[in-house]
């Protein structure tokens, strides 16, 4: 396993002590609030030029501001993107020229009850895999100038614990005949954005182009706003028996900028970090009580990684 020499009390601040990012160009989207405004703050301290990809651009414009007057970095664009909407995924993609060097797939949504896109797709696999799956496809050629570029480019999805919650059901990936539960669904997201990094770095490591995914541990951000009242008691309880100490969003995205910047993780990819470092495997029946800081073998499984980009290609092309 890659170790580093950060932790779970590490900052991002402390990953990119000393960097310098000048000429690297980065996309983070969600990058309005929470984690995203940390990874993007940190980037920028260190003079990377960032695109801040939000669905609400006003926040977006708020937020570059405010890390403006933070670190002095006069870098950083607001784009609109909301990846639920493949044309608002596409047009991003048109709008973006020049090579990329980071694409921080970070956005994330949780819904209580039962959401669908116009296509009928469920809402949280919809965000967390299938629009960035989208935007990612739509980046690669700047993600392949960006390695021609610089050596190599990186893509870090946000994952988390939760992919311990479900695999990928790929006999009925939008509920369409299970009872929706909103955890299993998150759950069901968060394994996928995993064997998306395990698949995207198989298929684009000739291009120099890797990625990995990202446990940013517990913190409290807007996504918890709509979390049932059952996700709340089993996120006390687990709190309680030690599972996870809540994080700031600083150290939450300490994780994030690991993935993207430590010179561990240079030219490798399909790895599941967390708490800075790459985590161990456990079986699929391990609980999360149990393994809080480890992944399932589901999400790092080969053949399932590229059935799930066979499936997501079919979803995009209809």
């Amino acid at each position: 396993m890659i170790s580093t020499r950060f932790g779970a009390a590490s900052t991002a601040d402390d990953v990119v002590a000393g960097l310098d990012l000048s000429g690297i160009r980065a996309v983070v989207t969600g990058a309005s609030s929470g984690i995203g405004v940390e990874t993007a703050r940190s980037l920028a301290r260190c003079g990377a030029e960032i695109t801040l990809a939000v669905r609400d651009t006003a926040a977006g414009h708020r937020t570059a501001d405010d890390i403006t007057r933070a670190t002095g970095n006069r870098r950083l664009h607001v784009s609109a993107l909301d990846l639920t909407d493949r044309r608002s995924v596409t047009a991003f993609g048109h709008r973006w020229t020049g090579p990329l060097h980071l694409l921080i797939n970070n956005a994330g949504v949780f819904t209580p009850g039962l959401r669908r896109t116009v296509e009928g797709w469920e809402w949280q696999f919809a965000t967390h895999h299938l629009g960035h799956f989208a935007l990612s496809l739509g980046l690669h050629d700047a993600l392949a100038a960006g390695a021609r570029d610089r050596g190599e480019s990186r893509i870090v999805a946000l994952t988390s614990g939760a992919h311990m919650n479900s695999p990928v059901v790929f006999d009925d990936l939008h509920f369409d005949r299970r009872d929706y539960d909103p955890q299993a669904a998150y759950g069901q997201a968060k394994t996928a954005n995993v064997l998306f990094a395990v698949e995207a770095s198989r298929r684009w490591a000739a291009d120099g182009i890797v990625a990995n995914a990202v446990n940013p541990g517990g913190v409290a951000t807007g996504l918890q706003r709509d979390f049932t009242s059952e996700q709340r008691d089993y996120l006390a309880a687990a709190e309680s028996a030690g599972v996870f100490t809540y994080k700031t969003t600083q150290q939450g995205a300490a994780t994030t900028l690991v993935a993207a910047v430590a010179p561990e993780f240079a030219g490798t990819g399909g790895h599941y970090l967390d708490d800075g470092n790459e985590a161990c495997t456990v079986d699929d029946d391990a609980t999360l009580f149990e393994h809080s800081h480890a992944v399932k073998r589901w999400a790092l499984d080969p053949e399932a990684a590229r059935r799930l980009w066979r499936v997501s290609r079919d979803h995009l092309d209809r």
